[in-house]
């Protein structure tokens, strides 16, 4: 229950919100994020999905209120479809709007992302994509109403954002560290900060403009931070890996490397089968030699194979489409 309220670089100092004021000869700031909610009229309505706290707050919103028919969750990602089955879970008709044109737009390309939706649709939540919230009011039929911005509307009674997060960078900005523009305390390949005595870890830290949201990048860059702390060593942080493989209310999803195909000169094998719903995308070099991404929906058993390859530079053997 002790927070830190400033940070005195030329004295090596933090103050806490007890008043203490405690020396440091290294500091790492390891402060990680906070839910991004869209700054729209009636977003006060609106719960997030974060913490134990957030979780009964759903709770007694949902299942606990026998008035609660309906749930929306706002995001179509990793987060949001995994708050969509809980939803679900509860027994309230559930929904997942999402700004993008596909779910989990990020890990997924447009053929990934129709199989996924399909699939997710199939398991009774219908999905909104294209949809821009501008304000939530009062409903006619139920507690809110969602106005988006091509006219038309969503009735519900219980709305949960899973939109983002933002860096808990509040210390760094207040003591004149180095910023993003938007937000996010830069570091270098050391996870150091502009001063040489601060360091920043995790969800908090900026790393050549990207902050990664997964757990994995920040115990890489706490293992950089410590091997720089403790012995001034040679070990750089040089990005993460964000693949990653995981069962979304039932479906079996993995994104792996450059899942879109962005890399210059980069050529994809696609793999889809309508009748049992499986979509995979291989993605790789011009030659067809070197595995960069991949994309599986509804099977992902070849998911460790193709991550062993890419990060290996394991050259695919024989023809990559076969």
């Amino acid at each position: 229950n002790t927070g830190v309220k400033a940070i005195d670089k030329s004295a090596k100092t933090v103050t806490t919100t007890t008043g203490e004021v405690i020396a440091y000869d290294t500091l790492v700031l390891a402060t990680g994020s906070y839910p991004f909610v869209p700054p729209l009229p009636g977003k006060e309505r609106g719960l997030v999905y974060r913490t134990i706290e957030d979780l009964e707050a759903m709770t007694a919103q949902g299942s606990g209120d026998p008035t609660s028919n309906i749930g929306v969750v706002v995001g179509g990602g990793l987060l949001g479809l995994e708050c969509a089955k809980a939803l679900h879970d509860m027994g309230l008709q559930t929904h997942v709007v999402e700004f993008a044109p596909r779910l989990m737009a990020v890990q997924v390309d447009d053929g990934g992302g129709r199989i996924l939706r399909k699939k997710i649709e199939a398991l009774g939540v219908t999905v909104h994509t294209h949809k821009n919230t501008l304000e939530i009011v009062d409903g006619d039929t139920c507690k809110h109403k969602m106005v988006f911005a091509d006219g038309t509307h969503l009735e519900t009674d219980m709305i949960v954002f899973s939109a983002g997060i933002r860096p808990r960078d509040e210390l760094g900005r207040s003591s004149g560290l180095d910023m993003g523009e938007r937000g996010g305390i830069k570091v270098d390949n050391a996870c150091r900060t502009s001063d040489e005595h601060i360091y920043a870890i995790g969800e908090c830290a900026l790393w050549q403009g990207k902050i990664f949201g997964l757990v994995a990048p920040g115990y890489e860059m706490a293992r950089v931070a410590a091997a720089h702390i403790l012995t001034s060593g040679e070990l750089h942080f040089t990005g993460a890996d964000m693949s990653t493989k995981l069962k979304l209310m039932g479906v079996d999803v993995a994104s792996i490397g450059d899942a879109q195909g962005s890399t210059p000169n980069s050529i994809s094998f696609t793999y889809v089968n309508e009748r049992k719903e499986i979509y995979k995308r291989l993605v790789t070099c011009g030659e067809g030699k070197k595995v960069l991404g991949a994309v599986l929906i509804g099977d992902a058993e070849d998911y460790g194979t193709l991550l062993q390859m890419m990060l290996n530079n394991i050259p695919v053997s024989g023809d990559a489409e076969a």
